[in-house]
């Protein structure tokens, strides 16, 4: 195969556009056309008459006309959503025969415990789960050396009592 240069693309593309961008209009016309014959033909030209008893008759037929119209749109739309729902059912079915289903693409969501619950439970059902009320409550071990600390006190104390002749001499009793 020999591969088009791109201005010979671009060229094929902008004259496929213009005969679609032709036949679109042509299709509207026709559109057009076809309502305003369709309506010339359903449609009678409407005589009003002069007395108020022809014309109560005349609103009587129209709403006769609208609720036989409105019927058979009802029964129309019925048959439609039965149609549709039966074509959704057979796809399903196509696919399980298939074998192939597709996996949807999973997101990650940032819930709490509570949130996770009324979701899957729905709103019925109020629970709160609180995690930490089940953890196991440890007691802290008190260690030699901290008892150490403690009893030294202050480290404050202990500077200002190093600081100066006085300090430094009980720092070098207590070494030696």
């Amino acid at each position: 195969r020999k591969k088009l240069s791109s201005s010979r693309k671009h060229h094929l593309k902008s004259l496929m556009l213009a005969i679609a961008k032709g036949l679109l209009e042509q299709e509207e016309k026709d559109r057009e056309v076809e309502k305003k014959r369709y309506m010339a033909e359903t449609c009678q030209a409407l005589s009003l008459p002069g007395s108020m008893q022809a014309l109560q008759e005349l609103c009587r037929e129209l709403h006769h006309k609208i609720d036989v119209i409105d019927e058979e749109r009802y029964d129309l739309e019925l048959k439609v959503n039965k149609s549709a729902k039966e074509i959704e059912d057979l796809n399903i079915k196509v696919i399980d025969l298939k074998g192939k289903f597709k996996k949807p693409v999973l997101r990650k969501v940032r819930m709490s415990a509570d949130q996770m619950l009324q979701a899957l439970l729905g709103s019925k059902h109020k629970v709160s789960l609180d995690l930490r009320a089940n953890l196991k409550q440890v007691k802290k071990e008190v260690k030699e050396e901290d008892k150490e600390l403690r009893d030294v006190g202050d480290w404050r104390k202990n500077i200002e009592d190093k600081a100066g002749m006085d300090g430094r001499k009980k720092m070098f009793e207590s070494e030696a």
